[in-house]
């Protein structure tokens, strides 16, 4: 962030340890891990975050995370990434509204695909 506010960082900080289940068979589920940290050149927004939907074998489908680099990320790089099934693509972190968004619309689209979730 370039020194603005991030207006929704406080909503992102509260979903840590939240487990949301998605369907009534429990086989799909989303994972929130948030927590603050130094800045650092890895992680320049001061946030060590996880966000998952996971499948019926608890696979990871979607991922939102700076846990490790990204393939295509330089050592001393922001480490943020997304993953979706078994790629990952460097992610550039915005803001956590931002994040957010772009966490849900992955979500809905491998949900869409698999036929869990409908067009409003």
């Amino acid at each position: 962030m370039s020194g603005q506010a991030d207006g929704g960082l406080e909503a992102l900080l509260d979903l840590d340890g939240y487990v949301l289940v998605l369907d009534e068979s429990g086989n799909y589920w989303i994972k929130f891990i948030v927590k603050r940290v130094p800045a650092s050149p890895a992680k320049p927004h001061g946030l060590d975050y996880s966000l998952t939907l996971h499948g019926p074998r608890g696979e990871r489908l979607v991922g939102f995370d700076n846990a490790h680099s990204a393939a295509r990320t330089r050592r001393g790089e922001p480490q943020d990434h997304k993953h979706r099934f078994e790629k990952a693509f460097p992610y550039s972190y915005l803001d956590a509204v931002s994040l957010l968004e772009a966490f849900w619309t992955e979500v809905d689209a491998v949900l869409k695909k698999r036929g869990l979730h409908e067009d409003a």
